[in-house]
């Protein structure tokens, strides 16, 4: 899925739910953090990873950590329509730091529910520490206590979207699917978990107060460190979205058949080849992802082969039984869990990853043996990155056909199904059971 080379990570560290009155005895240092975290966020992709390890947020105190965190990312997933809010308040813009703290107090009030007297506090308190924004502090004081008093007013969530993302949803899926794009959006998602073969769902699920999902996964509302969750010291699970979990099951791999995931780290798909008995090779070109992979093969005692390469440059000459392709991509489909990509995404990178996965396409199929299977997917919304792609792979090797997919069979939802036979996965599917990431997906059998 997602943890590519231009993907954000989409197996974070989920934070504690906070209630709200513990939230008031929260101080300024976690606002900062969560300042530090939006600011990094909305600066460039990867910045929220960058931000969390500053010693401003990495030294917090465990809560106030996960209290940052929580408000940045409320912060994020509500920015269009905390900015409504803010603008018709504000006679003309403030300088991006004071935004900044009113962003993080509203998001604070009006998404986490933090009492508004700890909210204004603050980010009076955060005005004035600041000699550019204390001449601010009375505008912060002002407007945020107006916005307490008189209510915030309407907002609509396609303000969340960037304009042109919202442009390219509603002439490739419509009008409505676009509503449901911006609700899913706005909502922080619940936490699935994938299973070893064996591993009793139902019993896990009651341990973790979640439900078994279609395909086999757990979904739990569960947050705080996923290292204390029961199972988690045993290996007996992973963290995978529901849609991530779905193209290896398309893939369908058997007890001791020959697979290839070229673009494997952070290693959940990996781990369900190795699960279902094949025999695994995984390729990434990052040495550093590849670390994470080692780790997640190690605590479920799961076994593959390794290997730090290019995908499209990597000179064995092997071929599999089941290949499959998690290719780089915008990763806009993962913006339930990842909000940051919404911004961070520009429209210039959807045609240049599109190049780089017409070349791993074309990889990949020399790596698939007569008979062989391979399965493509993206994490992205985009239809360069998914349909697009196989219509293009399709003319350029018939050797290959397309093998239509059960969705119910592999724990997609039933709507999902295209036409052609493949998977088109909106997050705003199964919205009344917390949704799903959005992901494409097709299975291609060489004739």
């Amino acid at each position: 899925m997602a943890d590519k080379a231009r993907g954000p990570r989409p197996e974070r560290p989920q934070p504690e739910r906070l209630e709200p009155d513990e939230s008031a005895d929260i101080g300024v240092e976690a606002r900062i953090a969560a300042g530090l975290l939006l600011n990094g966020a909305l600066i460039r992709r990867g910045g929220l990873d960058e931000a969390l390890a500053l010693p401003a947020v990495s030294g917090l105190p465990g809560p106030d950590r996960a209290f940052a965190r929580a408000v940045a990312m409320a912060a994020l997933r509500r920015l269009g329509e905390i900015d409504q809010i803010l603008n018709r308040r504000l006679q003309k813009s403030p300088p991006e730091a004071v935004r900044t703290i009113l962003r993080i107090a509203l998001a604070q009030t009006l998404v986490l529910e933090t009492p508004a007297f700890a909210a204004v506090s603050t980010a009076v308190k955060l005005a004035e520490r600041d000699p550019k924004t204390r001449p601010y502090k009375n505008l912060v004081n002002a407007v945020l206590r107006g916005i307490g008093r008189e209510g915030p007013g309407l907002t609509t969530a396609e303000s969340n979207l960037p304009e042109w993302l919202v442009a390219r949803w509603r002439q490739t899926y419509g009008e409505a699917a676009l509503a449901g794009l911006a609700l899913a959006a706005r909502e922080e998602p619940p936490t699935d978990l994938t299973l070893k073969p064996g591993v009793d769902a139902a019993g896990l699920a009651e341990l973790v107060e979640g439900e078994g999902r279609p395909g086999g996964s757990v979904r739990t509302g569960r947050r705080g460190d996923v290292a204390g969750w029961p199972g988690f010291e045993d290996g007996t699970w992973w963290v995978q979205d529901a849609a991530a979990a779905v193209p290896v099951r398309l893939l369908a791999p058997q007890a001791g058949e020959t697979a290839l995931d070229m673009c494997a780290a952070p290693g959940g798909k990996t781990m369900q080849l190795a699960a279902a008995g094949a025999v695994v090779t995984a390729l990434d070109r990052s040495e550093a992802r590849l670390k994470r992979l080692h780790r997640n093969l190690a605590r479920v005692g799961l076994e593959a082969e390794v290997a730090a390469f290019p995908a499209e440059d990597w000179l064995d000459s092997r071929t599999y039984d089941a290949v499959l392709l998690d290719a780089p991509c915008t990763a806009t489909g993962t913006f339930r869990r990842n909000p940051e990509v919404l911004r961070a995404t520009k429209p210039a990178e959807v045609a240049k990853l599109a190049d780089v996965q017409h070349r791993l396409l074309d990889a990949a199929a020399e790596r698939v043996g007569p008979g062989g299977r391979l399965v493509y997917c993206v994490c992205s919304l985009e239809r360069e990155e998914g349909e697009t792609q196989i219509i293009a792979f399709l003319r350029r090797n018939p050797a290959f056909r397309t093998v239509a997919a059960d969705p119910v069979a592999v724990g997609a939802p039933a709507e999902a199904l295209t036409p052609e036979g493949w998977l088109r996965i909106l997050p705003s599917m199964w919205a009344e059971r917390g949704g799903v990431d959005g992901f494409f997906v097709a299975r291609l059998d060489r004739i």
